[in-house]
């Protein structure tokens, strides 16, 4: 069995290059940078980058942020960063063209994310998200780039 790719600490991690919506590259084909993993910011930051990533046409690299925040999360936000982070990905299966997967996840991310609806927590517009989440399910192939605030 041939060895498995390893991060600095000795974790698996695929080492293949990615394109701009994650998807693996070849070795030694050129790729997009990746995000880094584990880092922990701010809401603000958060919301910031991800917006940028969003903005940019990367979603699945604004996952990868949302993640990150659900993850370092162990508060009352947690479901929320792991809702929005289940919205990026379903967009990133939107723009591979894997529209039922686009549906599935839009429609479990904005079940997570509906209890803080009244709220807007950090400035998040979940009402807004959630009405482009839920056109999304129905037609996930038109999605438009979503703003989170």
């Amino acid at each position: 069995m041939a060895d498995r790719d390893r991060d600095a600490e000795g974790r698996p991690r695929n080492a293949r290059p990615r394109d701009g919506l994650g998807r693996p590259l070849p070795y030694g084909a050129p790729g997009v940078s990746r995000q880094p993993e584990g880092l922990v910011r701010t809401p603000a930051e958060t919301v910031t980058e991800a917006q940028r990533l969003l903005d940019a046409g990367r979603p699945f690299h604004a996952h990868e942020v949302f993640e990150d925040a659900w993850k370092s999360s162990d508060g009352p936000d947690r479901a929320l960063w792991k809702g929005l982070a289940q919205l990026a990905v379903g967009l990133t299966h939107s723009a591979r063209g894997n529209l039922k997967g686009a549906s599935s996840l839009l429609a479990r991310g904005a079940a997570a994310i509906e209890p803080y609806a009244a709220q807007a927590p950090h400035g998040i517009d979940v009402a807004g998200l959630l009405r482009w989440a839920r056109a999304g399910t129905d037609a996930p192939q038109d999605l438009a780039t979503p703003r989170l605030t």
